[in-house]
C-alpha cells in the first residue's frame, strides 16, 4: 500500500512491515511502499544511520507498547525509544535526514530468533540478562538492577511458607520467559530432596506477565512468578494479588535492551541512553507511572460460588457445543462474560439470559422461549455457529481464531470486524488471526471493549480448563 511519508514514520510503520529496498528513504514528498515481509538486514548502529532506519522488536501488551484508539503508538517501552530516537538524531549532523525508528510487534517466543536472523535491530522489552541469552545476543547497560523474580498468588491461593512449599503444585507462566527455566532449576532441587516437581502449567504465548499478573487477582489461576518490580507495580492495580517478597526464584538479575552481536557503535550509544533513563532516574520513572491504567478487568470465574453455576451449567454447555461443534469450555466462558452465567439477567437493551439474546434474534434462531436457560444457552451457540459458517468457515484459520472472530462479531458486528480484517491485511498483519493482529486494528479504530470482550473469554476458558485439569493432578 501506498503511504505519503510525511503524515509521521510513526503512525505509519505498524507491525510486521518494512521497506522493500534496502535503499535509503525517499524524500519528505515521495511516496513509500511498505510491504508486508520483513526484510532481512545486519548492520551496525553507523549503518542504521546511513539507512536512516532502526528497528525494534517488542512485545504487544498494555505496559511496553499498544496502540490507543486513533492509532496512537503508547508504552513504556515505546516512549523510551522514541527518546533514544530523538537523541540520536540530536547527535546527526544533517538536521534534514532524520533516522526513524520502527516499532515491530513480536511475539515473546520471536525476539531473539528475528533479532539474530536480522529481522530487527534492538529488542526493547523486559528482558532478563541470562548466561543461556547472552550466548545469542548482546546486551545494554541494566533498565533496571538488582530484579528478583518473586512468587505471586491469588488472594485464595495456598499458603506459603517456603519455596519448598511449591511442591506438587501448579504454578502458570509463560515459557518462553525466565520465570519458566527457574521452576526447571527448582524442580531440580526438589527432585534431589525426593519431593514432588512443581506442575509448570504453560500459558499460552501471547500472554505477558501483567495478563497471567491480571487472571491471579481475578483468582482464575493461584500462582506464578514475576518480576518484583513488576507485582509491585501492578499491585496498584490488581489489588488481590498477594506478592511473596521472601519466596525468590532468582535474585540480582538486570534487564536490558538486547541487539545483535558484533555492534561497538549500538552498544556505546544504547549504553549511554540506559545509564541516564533507565527505571530508577527520573524519566524512566515518569514513564513507568505512566502506563498504569484501570480497564475493565476481568472478573473471578473459577470462585466457588460461580464455579457452582459453572457446574450447574455444563451439561447444557457441552450438549449444545457438541451439536454445534464448538469448544464447550470457549462457550462457558462466552456465558460467563456476557451475565456472568446467570439465567435472570436482562440488560437495559432488553438483553436476556445467560448469552444474553435479544428477544427478536431468539425468535430468528427458532431455539424456544430464551427465558428457559436451555433455549437460552442453545440460542446463543447456534448464533456463533451461524456466524462461523457464514462469515468465517472457509477462511484460511485455526479453528480457535474463527471462534475468536466470532465472538468479536458477536460484540461488535460481522460487517465491522469483516472491515478490520481488510485494514489488517492493508497494514502487513494478518487478517486470520485475531491476536496480536486483527486486535490490534480492533484497538485503534472501535477502542478497547471488543478487545478486552475477547481476551477475556479467552482467559476464563482457559482458566476453566486448568481448574478441570487439577484433580488429575492431585
Amino acid at each position: 500500500m501506498k503511504i505519503i511519508k510525511n503524515i509521521g514514520f510513526g503512525l505509519l510503520l505498524l507491525i510486521g512491515v518494512s521497506f522493500q529496498s534496502h535503499a535509503l528513504p525517499p524524500s519528505a514528498n515521495e511516496l513509500i511502499t511498505i510491504d508486508a515481509q520483513r526484510i532481512v538486514w545486519k548492520g551496525d548502529l553507523d549503518a542504521m544511520i546511513q539507512r536512516r532506519i532502526v528497528r525494534v522488536l517488542l512485545p504487544y501488551n498494555k505496559t511496553l507498547y499498544f496502540l490507543d484508539k486513533g492509532g496512537q503508538q503508547r508504552g513504556l517501552m515505546y516512549d523510551m525509544m522514541t527518546e533514544f530516537e530523538q537523541n540520536l538524531n540530536k547527535q546527526i549532523a544533517s538536521k534534514n535526514l532524520k533516522l526513524h525508528f520502527i516499532f515491530v510487534p513480536t511475539a515473546r517466543d520471536r525476539l531473539i530468533p528475528d533479532l539474530v536472523a536480522g529481522k530487527g535491530d534492538i529488542i526493547a522489552a523486559d528482558l532478563t540478562v541470562t548466561p543461556e541469552r547472552k550466548k545469542l545476543i548482546e546486551f545494554s547497560s541494566p533498565i533496571v538492577s538488582g530484579v528478583r523474580e518473586i512468587i505471586v498468588t491469588s488472594a485464595n491461593g495456598p499458603t506459603l511458607n517456603s519455596l519448598e512449599d511449591l511442591s506438587g503444585k501448579a504454578v502458570f507462566v509463560n515459557p518462553s520467559t525466565s520465570y519458566a527455566n527457574s521452576l526447571k532449576r527448582l524442580n531440580a532441587e526438589l527432585i534431589k530432596q525426593k519431593k514432588p516437581p512443581i506442575i509448570i502449567k504453560d500459558a499460552p504465548g501471547i500472554f505477558e506477565t501483567e495478563d497471567i499478573l491480571e487472571m491471579v487477582n481475578a483468582n482464575l489461576v493461584p500462582i506464578t512468578v514475576s518480576d518484583y518490580y513488576l507485582a509491585d507495580f501492578w499491585k496498584k492495580t490488581f489489588s488481590n494479588i498477594r506478592i511473596h517478597e521472601n519466596l525468590v526464584l532468582s535474585s540480582g538479575g538486570d534487564i536490558a535492551f538486547g541487539f545483535r552481536k558484533n555492534s561497538p557503535e549500538l552498544k556505546k550509544a544504547l549504553d549511554a541512553f540506559t545509564d541516564k533513563n533507565k527505571i530508577g532516574s527520573s524519566f524512566g520513572n515518569q514513564k513507568l507511572q505512566a502506563y498504569l491504567k484501570t480497564v475493565k478487568w476481568v472478573k473471578n470465574s473459577t470462585d466457588p460460588t460461580e464455579l457452582k453455576k459453572f457446574h450447574a451449567l455444563a451439561s447444557i454447555f457441552q450438549k449444545y457445543s457438541s451439536q454445534y461443534q464448538i469448544d464447550w469450555l470457549l462457550m462457558t466462558a462466552q456465558g460467563y462474560q456476557e451475565s456472568r452465567l446467570d439465567q435472570n439477567k436482562k440488560s437495559k437493551v432488553g438483553a436476556i439470559g445467560v448469552m444474553q439474546i435479544m428477544p427478536a434474534t431468539g425468535k430468528e434462531l427458532k431455539v424456544g422461549n430464551i427465558d428457559q436457560v436451555n433455549n437460552n444457552i442453545n440460542g446463543g451457540i447456534k448464533y456463533i455457529r451461524y456466524l462461523i459458517d457464514q462469515y468465517y468457515s472457509k477462511e484460511p484459520m485455526t479453528d480457535l481464531n474463527k471462534v475468536l472472530f466470532a465472538f468479536a462479531a458477536y460484540n461488535a458486528g460481522p460487517t465491522r470486524i469483516q472491515q478490520l480484517r481488510v485494514e489488517a491485511g492493508k497494514r502487513g498483519l494478518n487478517p486470520n488471526i485475531w491476536f496480536d493482529n486483527v486486535e490490534r486494528i480492533a484497538a485503534e479504530r472501535i477502542g478497547s471493549e471488543t478487545v478486552q470482550y475477547v481476551s477475556n473469554i479467552y482467559k476464563y476458558s482457559v482458566a476453566y480448563k486448568l481448574v478441570l485439569e487439577l484433580p488429575s493432578k492431585k
